[in-house]
């Protein structure tokens, strides 16, 4: 199991991970940006929208540490802007592990199967934290 930082920025992912991949001497990040994703008529992109990094990453020392930009229009809080990913192959840990966590705390995106994981979602758990779930299916 790995517990992977991720971190959320306004506009500011791609320079953010370029700088500590070279800070840690990582690869250079590749980028997917929310343009990438697949049209949802329900949620329309604007061109600033789509050219904000949806997913990226750098890997050092046996760490992982994600970044992604919050698109204009959702909560954002400097300094609170980290949460804790749990990435594994097991489902049935992802979902008990997240039924837990949901105890007095709040889902904000329930256990679901995304265009990118065969389960994903994520919560904010009692004390604050705020947690994702992905299943690792490499």
């Amino acid at each position: 199991m790995a517990i992977i930082a991720y971190l959320n920025f306004q506009g500011k992912s791609k320079d953010a991970s370029t700088y500590y991949a070279e800070i840690f001497g990582s690869e250079k990040p590749k980028f997917m940006f929310f343009g990438d994703m697949p049209p949802d008529p329900n949620f329309p992109m604007t061109g600033e929208v789509k050219s904000l990094v949806m997913h990226t990453e750098i890997k050092f020392d046996n760490n992982t540490i994600m970044f992604s930009d919050v698109p204009p229009g959702m909560p954002f809080t400097m300094g609170n802007n980290i949460s804790l990913l749990i990435s594994i192959k097991d489902p049935e840990r992802i979902r008990a592990y997240f039924s837990k966590l949901s105890v007095d705390g709040q889902v904000q995106m329930p256990l679901q199967e995304t265009f990118w994981s065969k389960l994903y979602g994520n919560l904010v758990d009692k004390f604050g934290i705020s947690w994702q779930f992905n299943l690792d299916s490499e």
